[in-house]
């Protein structure tokens, strides 16, 4: 999103900013198929920009639109001092006069997917910053980055970069285990070797850490532990036509949330047409046949897509990432360890760790910047790498938004 300030620095520091597409119009498609379009006024100040976009939502009731202003603003003037710290969003929005159609037609369509969580689990102080930071302080940034191009090559390109910087790439290389000495670092990898460095980030899975640590952070690795997860379910679908012309579509009350339209460079197969349907916090998928996952999620699409419905299903597959991202619960900020270990040569990196955000591309690039900082400061290098947030507007900062 536009409020991923280290992200999008990160992305003009290795040259793949080119790569990616700006959204700055959202489009949400209500049960009956009716699209509104949810874009930013030019000429009202943040919070108010989205306002008049709010207001047009047609799938919402004049009184569940009035509800959830009501809402948003109390969320918004809310504070960890004045909520319990152990309160879930999804019981705080029901306490404060949330209907059961206001949560699931608008407040698990701009969350759930923002905290890959769900709200019932998802910490009331997370999510609060989601919408603050993410559609109230700032004109531009509730604006979503897509890659205009496959993966592969944004990480092709990444390499490159490094390269150039004097960085050496070893991959397939498994570390076995970080092993800290007097002066250096070892890493025994798998193949029985091992290799000496100064300094070393570990940037691992958080359920990878213990395995690979020191029995120094032993503690350290037994709280990684605890950090609970939450899946994300992505449906690759490739039909023998188009079945919208627009770049993506985000689909009300329904078991698909985001569909994405496949990146158009010049590997892309012209015989047919590739989309990806996400799903987050996608626990109850597991439990069920993936074929009727399949069957729900190609309903979902031809009653919202008139284009969807003569299309041929020509192939498909689901994955089911378990473990995806950390679960933002409310008790999973006590767990998450700063990046500077206890051995100070040995460093974190990773969204899990304490970056303020949850669990995003936008946190790990924030880890890795405190991570890089962390090593500077032993060097007696004082050097902030850490991107400010975007700059609040004057009735942001007046509302204390900022």
């Amino acid at each position: 999103m536009g409020c991923c300030t280290n992200f999008l620095d990160l992305c003009k520091r290795t040259h793949i900013d080119h790569l990616l597409r700006c959204d700055t119009r959202l489009h949400f498609f209500a049960t009956d198929g009716k699209r509104n379009d949810f874009r930013a006024t030019k000429w009202l100040p943040a919070p108010l920009h989205l306002a008049p976009a709010f207001l047009r939502l047609s799938y919402l009731s004049l009184t569940e639109r009035i509800q959830i202003c009501r809402g948003i603003v109390k969320l918004a003037r809310s504070s960890s001092q004045t909520d319990s710290k152990q309160a879930t969003i999804g019981s705080w929005l029901r306490q404060h006069g949330q209907s059961d159609r206001a949560i699931r037609c608008f407040w698990e369509v701009v969350l759930v997917s923002a905290l890959a969580e769900s709200l019932d689990r998802a910490s009331l102080a997370v999510a609060r910053k989601v919408l603050v930071d993410g559609f109230l302080r700032a004109n531009s940034a509730y604006q979503v980055y897509v890659p205009a191009v496959r993966l592969r090559r944004l990480y092709d390109q990444i390499a490159t970069h490094l390269s150039n910087h004097r960085a050496t790439l070893h991959l397939g290389k498994n570390v076995r285990k970080v092993e800290r000495d007097a002066s250096v670092v070892n890493l025994q990898l798998d193949d029985d070797t091992s290799r000496q460095f100064d300094f070393v980030v570990v940037a691992v899975p958080w359920r990878r850490v213990a395995s690979i640590l020191p029995p120094e952070l032993a503690n350290l690795g037994t709280a990684a532990d605890a950090i609970p997860s939450s899946p994300i379910t992505s449906l690759h679908l490739w039909f023998d036509r188009p079945i919208m012309a627009l770049p993506h579509a985000v689909l009300v009350d329904r078991l698909s949330q985001w569909v994405f339209a496949g990146a158009a460079d010049a590997d892309t197969d012209s015989k047919s047409h590739y989309y990806q349907v996400v799903i987050s916090a996608s626990r109850d998928i597991a439990r069920r046949e993936r074929e009727s996952v399949l069957d729900e999620v190609l309903e979902d699409l031809r009653a919202t897509l008139p284009d969807a419905r003569d299309a041929k299903l020509l192939d498909w597959r689901m994955i089911t990432e378990p473990h995806a991202v950390f679960s933002v619960t409310p008790e999973v900020e006590q767990l998450r360890p700063p990046q500077q270990t206890v051995c100070p040569r040995i460093v974190l990196a990773g969204d899990w760790t304490q970056t303020g955000w949850p669990a995003t591309m936008e946190g790990a690039v924030r880890s890795g910047y405190l991570a890089a900082e962390a090593i500077l400061a032993q060097l007696g290098i004082a050097n902030r790498l850490v991107v400010p947030d975007l700059q609040p507007t004057w009735l942001a900062r007046w509302l204390r938004l900022a």
